[in-house]
């Protein structure tokens, strides 16, 4: 396969992949914004948040002077400046399906073109929604064109590296959210282990589908430890960083090739460090100390699957940075 081909589906994957995970990022923090908090300056602290995890938090400051719900959500959500925004990861990977259309099925350029299409309207009407219903609406087109493509394509290079980027970017992502909730939005010590703690917990497991799975291996109260269990350690948790990794390694083994040694080698030891952890291990050297030291060792693997297999030129398939998490200013 052309490693300019391979970069588009990459690339492709990758950004319907962001923007369905930018929308779980709303939404948990659209949940978290119903529960009762007194504290002065909470909706600064909690709308932070979203920004923080996407990379776009100084470009937000730069432009906007204070930090408040309708403003941030329509910035994250249609902001076409924003290049973390929703709208710009759906126009990306609509661009990416379009320059590869040979390569990829009908039924999956359909879906994507009119994903697009309904989000372009969406953005240009008097009113674009901000509710869960519109968050809600970019999960689903996510999960059909994910069940569109696998039902659809052959199983060959096209198919792994559209595999490739998912999973990539859903670590990223995972590790992101999972950080947000422990790091920024801890509550303070009288609150751990009441209510609101209990809710907000809640709201992340809701938040990456994982709210049935934790009552189903648990059966107990929502803790810290054990959900940074399931959605690190946990090899059958779907979302977890465990269960991505065992999905990049296995695709970057199928696709195999002298120049993508390095990557596989990266792969290879990132996944075994999750398949050998211990979580009690990892809240010892700290849960947020771990979590950006992932993100740094998953940012390094995506750039060594762009030197060993894509095209050295990224013209339509640009790499958006996505800083590591801050410490929030108090």
């Amino acid at each position: 396969m052309l490693s300019r081909t391979a970069g588009h589906l990459f690339w492709m994957a990758r950004y319907i992949e962001r923007a369905e995970n930018t929308a779980r990022v709303l939404d948990v923090t659209h949940r978290t914004a119903l529960l009762p908090n007194d504290s002065e300056g909470a909706e600064t602290h909690l709308w932070y948040a979203p920004l923080n995890i996407s990379g776009c938090a100084e470009q937000y400051q730069a432009i906007h002077d204070l930090i408040k719900k309708e403003v941030v959500t329509r910035f994250i959500a249609y902001d076409p400046e924003n290049l973390s925004s929703i709208y710009n990861s759906l126009m990306l990977a609509r661009e990416n399906a379009r320059s590869v259309r040979g390569a990829i099925t009908s039924e999956m350029w359909e879906s994507i073109n009119a994903t697009w299409l309904e989000m372009n309207r969406m953005r240009n009407s008097a009113a674009p929604d901000c509710s869960p219903s519109f968050f809600d609406w970019v999960k689903e087109r996510s999960h059909l064109f994910r069940g569109v493509t696998v039902g659809t394509m052959l199983k060959d290079d096209a198919l792994n590296f559209i595999r490739l980027g998912t999973f990539l970017e859903r670590a990223d992502n995972t590790a992101r959210i999972l950080d947000v909730k422990y790091h920024i939005l801890l509550p303070s010590v009288k609150d751990v282990g009441g209510a609101a703690d209990y809710y907000q917990w809640g709201a992340l497991l809701k938040s990456v589908s994982a709210f049935e799975a934790y009552r189903k291996i648990y059966r107990d109260v929502i803790t810290p430890q054990r959900v940074a269990e399931l959605l690190i350690l946990r090899a059958d948790m779907p979302r977890s960083l465990h269960a991505c990794l065992n999905e990049v390694d296995t695709t970057l083994e199928i696709i195999n090739g002298i120049s993508g040694r390095e990557s596989r080698r990266c792969a290879g030891e990132l996944h075994a460090a999750l398949h050998f952890a211990r979580i009690e291990t990892i809240f010892k050297q700290g849960l947020h100390e771990y979590l950006t030291d992932f993100l740094v060792k998953i940012d390094n693997l995506g750039q060594e699957i762009r030197l060993g297999y894509l095209a050295r030129r990224d013209e339509i398939s640009p790499i958006i940075p996505r800083r590591g998490l801050m410490q929030v200013q108090s």
